[in-house]
């Protein structure tokens, strides 16, 4: 009996020890300095995989009213269910930049991620940027989009692939351009892709790619098409509810 005793009396010894050993919660951030707007400096409109870490980093710019940097400023992070940010709220840095590592929730689609910052009188001002994590049709149209479509349709040249875009008559539209290819049915971009631009009167420099694509392939780059659409694609006679 005494030894039970001995035993509980050393068991709530410990546990009271143990309370005043408790590491203390890390003090809110607060913000050194305000600006007005904030800007995108790199790594919106990522595709990445659901639930995956996004491959770059997420970097928000701080302006006043100037334009000019602002370095200290608080810059707070938030997005759909799912979506993890690290970390979440940080201060800018001496480029007056915010970087924030994004992974993805795990389903397929586009993500619109809300940074917020305040000014000197305490009003909030945010920024919206997107993030797209493709399922398996959606990758399979960006595969196909590098090999075939982006060097005329993206006008940015990049080491890897050189873009045609300067040399043509004709300027093709960005995949997101979403005011263009919005207006387009599925079926409508299927028949410009198989049977290229002058099946649905466009430019006769959009080539046919019946022969090179297979019906699935075809498939594939129109989701790829309607997911990264901005502004965002609505499917025709369908009502989207908020929760």
């Amino acid at each position: 009996m005494k030894a039970n005793l001995w035993i509980s009396a050393m068991l709530v010894a410990a546990a009271c020890a143990g309370c005043g050993h408790r590491k203390a919660s890390a003090p809110a951030l607060q913000a050194k300095a305000a600006g007005t707007a904030i800007v995108v400096a790199s790594g919106d409109k990522q595709l990445g995989s659901p639930g995956s870490q996004l491959p770059q980093p997420l970097v928000l710019q701080v302006n006043d009213d100037q334009g000019n940097t602002v370095t200290g400023a608080k810059v707070q992070i938030s997005g759909p269910r799912g979506v993890v940010f690290d970390p979440a709220q940080v201060l800018t840095d001496d480029n007056g930049q915010a970087t924030f590592k994004v992974t993805l929730g795990g389903i397929s689609g586009r993500y619109e991620l809300t940074a917020s910052s305040q000014d000197a009188h305490g009003k909030t001002f945010t920024l919206t940027v997107a993030e797209f994590a493709a399922g398996y049709q959606q990758e399979v149209g960006y595969e196909v989009n590098q090999k075939y479509c982006s060097r005329c349709h993206n006008p940015d040249s990049t080491t890897e692939q050189v873009s045609n875009y300067d040399n043509l008559a004709v300027k093709p539209h960005s995949f997101s351009s979403g005011e263009v290819y919005n207006k387009f049915s599925d079926a409508d971009l299927a028949t410009v892709i198989s049977h290229g631009g002058p099946a649905m009167n466009r430019s006769s420099l959009m080539p046919p790619y019946g022969w090179t694509l297979d019906k699935a392939e075809m498939q594939a780059v129109i989701a790829y098409i309607r997911l990264v659409s901005d502004p965002p694609y609505v499917v025709p006679g369908v009502v989207y509810g908020k929760h």
